[in-house]
Formats: structure tokens, C-alpha cells, sequence
């Protein structure tokens, strides 16, 4: 698989605030103060640098230099356990002129390469604007330099006002890299903040630049080294990546926020249901930043078979025979009782399985991930609206938790993998559990009926505003079968005996056997439910990562396309 750039999704939602610039327009806020300092002017929009804690000096600076590193630098005094980074411990660092700082070894290269990096010229690196950067115009404290400050659990590098080869500083840029401990996560964890304050130059001119632009721009991000994994911002290698000082992955203009837990750095598709290509249960796997693009881990076990719309034992095979009484067939995941032919309602045909079916769609076979309505293939979640806290997966409404298993320092909640608190934050007004999940503290003393939900401190159905598939209801937050389905008087099927589930709208095979528009069940009075979906239990990642949930497993599996009913 050729390589792809994740863009990267840090500590939540992913928010691009894009303001479009000409190819020379420079994106920059003035800093007024000068020294060590380095106070912003507060002009609206600007993103202040951090200065050193305390107004003293910082632990180190840069001499004025070109393509110059600093000597190896001991972390025990922010980390005296190490980072963990695409591996490691690392205890050491160097900050490089050229707006990076490597693990492992100094880089004197100034023209930024495509991630990811392997051979022997380059380290582990973590790059807030790798570029060729020239010091030499200027002189510390007023401008153009670097400097870095140590203390407990944090470590700040800026380079303030620097110019760009060859002693070239008439267009400056003002940015820092600010590394600080994860609190309540693993030692080694951390994350990272890049902000931007001044951006006016994207290239040095022994990068084929001139006058600051064009050639090879800079480059941010994150490069294991090893040739397969990194992770690489928007923008980079692009004139778009002045934009660093007006765009935003975390809603405030020139600043990027990321987590760096288990060594890995957090990517946007991280955290979501996937398909691993094995068969039934086993395919269902979690997405992963690892290489040089997302890969999907499997997290999905096999078992015993049932009458439920997945392949339980990962035969091939979904909803094999025998699973319901002598007198019942199972038909999208349910026990239901068979049909005879002219014994189906108007518009459907009972096939040779005993199943009523779409007359039009007899003999239509749909691909993987889709189903057949009036003759023509759709997806299999189309129009359906499930309750709360319940996902469409192959067109039906199924507790994704009860399904998937997430890794260690990971727990689900509403259908996503997000990492444990407190090493990642609950949102505002929710307390920290001691499972690692998050909960409202106003539902602490409420006690709700089955198939209800707390918010607020207050019980809300969770059938409300649902579209359940065709043939269902909700009852007590699950879909289930009811009166819709067609059967074989064009009646009300009864409740489906021994351990019959709800199940999936299906593609059309080969017998033409399938299922009927997404979205027409309803909301319904409360009832016996027909639920059987029960796998294994498995971020908002990165952490938080406050993932959308993204579904990408085959029909019998689970569905290309994910439509989760949201409070």
C-alpha cells in the first residue's frame, strides 16, 4: 500500500480554522516584548509564545548558526523516566537550528524529505518546522534564536523570530514546541503542543527557495525513523504550511495539540471499527496510526453460533440452520415463523428458505455492504436512526461495546474506544469513574427504567427520534422485531422463541433472500426485547480522542457506514 499522510486528530474533536492566504501572504502576530521572555503584543488573534516560567533565563540557547544542534540534552530533570516515542525510553534529546529536535542523535539536514525517514542521516524526530533555518542575521535575546527551558514534566523549545537560509531574517518565523508530561497516564506518555506566532517563510534558499518561498517548504510532524511509521500535518511540504499560524486542530488559530501514548501518536481514523478481513466476528477490528497509514487491528473473537445476523464462529457462514425451534426460520438475526407461497403481504414473494422478501428484489444480488430495496442495492444503514447509545452495524441498531475489545489503558463508551481518565480529561461537569470511564455526576442518584437514559439528571427515553430497519420497533432502547415485518398472513409475527435476536437487513444473495427498506420502524411501546447481539467488550482517543465512530466491516459483519443515534 502506497504511504499516506494522517492528518492528525489531538485531545478530541478536529477543528480546521482556515483562513485562505496568497503564496507569499505572510500569517504573523508581532511580539513586542524582547528577551527571554518573548511576551505577545495581545493583538487580537495572536498566539502568544510561552515565556520562560518565572521570568527567569532559559535552561539553554542556540549560538547564532546555520544548520547548527545543541549538545545532548538530559530529559531527567522533565522526564525522569524517559519519552516513549515510536519506541524508546529516550532520555536525551537534541534541538536542532532547524526547527526539530531528534532523539537518538543530532540533524544537520536543512531541506526538509518526505515522511516517513529511515537510513543514517536522521533520528526519531518531532518536527514543529523543519526547515532551513539561518540565526546568523540576527542576535539573541532580541531576535533570531533558539532556546529551550526544562522543568518538571515539561519542556518548552522556541524559535523566536528566526530567518531562513542564506542570512536571510527581512521574513521571520516565531513558533515553539512545548512537550509536557500526560498526567494520570503511563510514564513515558506525554503530549505535545506546537504553537505558531509569526509565519512568513516556508523555504530556505538552498532548498531550490528564493526570497523565502517556493522549493521545498517545511515540513510538521512526527517520524519514527524506521521507514514505516510517522505521522505528518495538513500543509506540510506545501506553501499552505504558513497556514501553521491561522489553522488549528484544536479550535484556536496557530495552535496544534497532540497525544503521544504507548509510543504511538494519535491520527483522526484511530479508535474506529474496522474490518479485518477475516471472516464474521473475526473480521471486527480498531484502527491504528501504525506504518505509513491506518491499519485495522483485529479485536473481534470467535463463538458459538447464533441466530443473531453476524457470523459468530467466523465460518463464512451467518445464521446457519438449526439455530431456531423445528417450526421457526431465522431471518435477520430472528426466529420467525416460515412463510408459504401466495402467504406473503403484496409486494413480497416468500422465497425457497421461507422468508418473505422484496418481490423486486428476487433476483438481485447486492455487494458486500449493501442491501436490496425495490430492486435497486442501498447501503445497509440507510435511513435508520438507532437509539441511544446503540450503532447501526449492517443495517441493525447493536450495542458496538458488546462487540469490540479495546486495548489496554482504552475503555468504550457509546460505541467508541477512548482512552481511560484521567489520562485523558472527561469533558466539562463529568467525573472520572474508577473504571477509567467518564460520567455525568448530575445522574449519580438517578435511577432510570429499562430503556431509559440519564442526562442532565434527568431519565429520557432512548427510543426517542429512533428509525429502527424495516420490521422493527423500538421497545426498552433496543429495536426489535414488530409489526412492520411482513409474514406469511400479513400479520404480527410473535415473539420469536429460545434466543432468536435482533438481526440485520442482509444483501441479496443468490436466493434472492433479503430485507426491505431501512427506517420505516418507528418508535413503539415498551416490550419484551428481542436483542442477541453479544460479542466481546472492548477514544475518544488520544486519547479522546472524541472519535466519530467509523464502521467498516462487511455486510454479515458489520456495515461500511456508521449512523449513530446521538443524544
Amino acid at each position: 500500500m502506497l504511504p499516506r499522510l494522517c492528518m492528525l486528530l489531538a485531545l478530541g474533536l478536529a477543528i480546521f480554522v482556515s483562513t485562505p492566504t496568497g503564496l507569499a501572504e505572510a500569517q504573523f502576530c508581532e511580539t513586542s516584548s524582547p528577551g527571554w521572555h518573548n511576551a505577545a503584543s495581545g493583538t487580537p488573534g495572536c498566539v502568544p509564545l510561552l515565556p520562560v516560567p518565572g521570568g527567569g533565563a532559559p535552561t539553554g540557547i542556540l549560538a547564532a548558526n546555520d544548520d547548527g544542534s545543541s549538545p545532548t540534552i538530559s530529559l531527567a530533570t522533565a522526564f525522569p523516566g524517559g519519552l516513549n516515542f515510536f519506541g524508546g525510553p529516550f532520555t536525551e534529546v537534541v534541538v536542532n537550528n532547524n526547527g526539530n529536535i531528534t532523539f537518538g542523535g543530532t540533524l544537520y539536514t536543512f531541506t526538509p524529505e518526505p515522511f516517513p525517514l529511515s537510513g543514517t542521516d536522521a533520528y526519531p524526530m518531532i518536527a514543529a518546522y523543519w526547515g532551513d533555518v539561518d540565526t546568523r542575521g540576527g542576535g539573541a535575546p532580541a531576535s533570531n534564536y533558539v532556546w529551550w527551558y526544562l522543568e518538571a514534566g515539561r519542556m518548552i523549545v522556541t524559535w523566536d523570530n528566526v530567518g531562513y537560509y542564506s542570512i536571510s531574517d527581512e521574513r521571520k518565523m516565531s513558533f515553539q514546541m512545548i512537550i509536557t508530561n500526560a498526567v494520570g497516564c503511563a510514564m513515558g506518555n506525554f503530549d505535545v503542543e506546537f504553537r505558531y506566532n509569526k509565519c512568513e517563510w516556508t523555504t530556505g534558499n538552498a532548498s531550490s527557495g528564493s526570497g523565502g518561498f517556493g522549493g521545498t517548504p517545511a515540513q510538521v510532524g512526527f517520524d519514527a525513523h524506521d521507514g514505516v511509521n510517522f505521522v505528518s500535518v495538513p500543509n506540510s511540504l506545501s506553501m499552505d504550511i504558513l497556514n501553521q499560524c491561522t489553522e488549528s486542530n484544536v479550535g484556536e488559530p496557530g495552535i496544534w495539540r497532540f497525544s503521544v501514548h504507548d509510543g504511538m501518536v494519535a491520527c483522526p481514523d484511530a479508535g474506529e471499527v474496522c474490518d479485518t478481513g477475516m471472516l464474521g466476528a473475526c473480521g471486527i477490528g480498531i484502527t491504528q496510526c501504525i506504518g505509513a497509514s491506518v491499519s485495522c487491528v483485529g479485536v473481534g473473537t470467535s463463538s458459538a453460533e447464533r441466530c443473531d445476523g453476524i457470523d459468530n464462529d467466523c465460518d463464512g457462514e451467518v445464521d446457519g440452520d438449526g439455530l431456531c425451534d423445528a417450526t421457526y426460520v431465522c431471518h435477520q438475526g430472528a426466529c420467525i415463523p416460515p412463510c408459504f407461497e401466495g402467504g406473503c403481504a403484496d409486494g413480497y414473494t416468500c422465497n425457497p428458505e421461507g422468508v418473505c422478501i422484496d418481490s423486486a428484489c428476487v433476483d438481485v444480488i447486492c455487494p458486500d455492504g449493501q442491501r436490496c430495496s425495490g430492486g435497486a442495492c442501498i447501503d445497509g444503514c440507510d435511513g435508520i436512526t438507532c437509539p441511544y447509545d446503540r450503532t447501526c452495524v449492517a443495517g441493525r441498531c447493536v450495542d458496538v461495546c458488546s462487540v469490540i475489545t479495546c486495548g489496554d489503558g482504552y475503555v468504550c463508551q457509546h460505541g467508541e474506544c477512548r482512552g481511560e481518565c484521567p489520562c485523558v480529561p472527561c469533558a466539562d461537569g463529568e467525573t472520572c469513574l474508577a473504571d477509567g470511564s467518564c460520567s455525568d455526576p448530575s445522574c449519580d442518584l438517578v435511577t432510570c427504567d429499562v430503556g431509559d437514559f440519564c442526562m442532565g439528571g434527568t431519565c429520557l427515553d432512548a427510543c426517542d427520534g429512533a428509525a429502527c430497519p424495516t420490521g422493527q420497533v423500538c421497545e426498552l432502547g433496543e429495536c426489535v422485531d414488530g409489526a412492520t415485518m411482513p409474514v406469511p398472513d400479513g400479520g404480527t409475527p410473535p415473539p420469536p422463541p429460545g434466543d432468536g435476536g435482533v438481526g440485520p437487513d442482509t444483501s441479496t444473495g443468490a436466493d434472492g433472500s433479503t430485507t426491505g427498506d431501512g427506517g420505516d420502524g418507528t418508535g413503539g411501546a415498551r416490550g419484551e426485547s428481542g436483542c442477541a447481539c453479544d460479542i466481546a467488550s472492548t477514544d475518544r482517543g488520544p486519547g479522546a480522542l472524541p472519535l466519530g465512530l467509523g464502521i467498516g466491516l462487511f455486510l454479515g459483519l458489520v456495515a461500511r457506514r456508521v449512523r449513530r443515534r446521538r443524544p
